[in-house]
């Protein structure tokens, strides 16, 4: 079974919403969750804020987390997911952040360098990961792995 099927049953079964920030990703994760026929029952909104403004603006993070941490940042991706989760309504927030290359990266935080984020109301909480390949693969990998977070999330395993 895909990811996006089971976080669909997972999201159906607790009655959960689930809403989605997507910064590297550029809506790859809405998409692969809205290519499951019902996903209306459980997806709130998912919005693609790529540029440093957007995510002040849609989302409400603050200039200095941004010009302090960096868009690239735990600190933002908690607040990104914190963002659209209060926005939306949803009872799940996920963001995702990083850089995806294959230009942009730095020594501090080279290409493959991804924040994911997850706000649920009670708890704010972050992934860090350092994916390797291009751009495409970079993109996928954070995919899978955003909709796994969401998935142990709701089966109980994270911490």
């Amino acid at each position: 079974m895909r990811r996006e099927e089971r976080l669909g049953e997972l999201l159906r079964e607790k009655r959960v919403r689930l809403a989605v920030a997507e910064s590297c990703t550029g809506g790859l994760i809405a998409s692969r969750i809205t290519d499951i026929a019902g996903s209306s029952d459980y997806f709130e909104a998912g919005t693609v804020v790529y540029s440093n403004r957007a995510k002040q603006t849609f989302l409400s993070v603050p200039l200095e987390i941004l010009e302090k941490h960096g868009a690239v940042s735990r600190e933002t991706a908690e607040t990104m997911a914190e963002g659209v989760r209060a926005k939306s309504g949803a009872d799940i927030g996920l963001s995702v952040t990083g850089i995806a290359g294959p230009t942009g990266g730095s020594a501090e935080k080279p290409v493959g360098t991804v924040y994911i984020g997850l706000a649920t109301g009670e708890r704010l909480l972050f992934k860090k990961f350092q994916f390797e390949g291009g751009r495409l693969a970079i993109k996928e990998e954070t995919t899978n792995e955003a909709l796994q977070f969401v998935i142990d999330l709701l089966e109980g395993r994270v911490a």
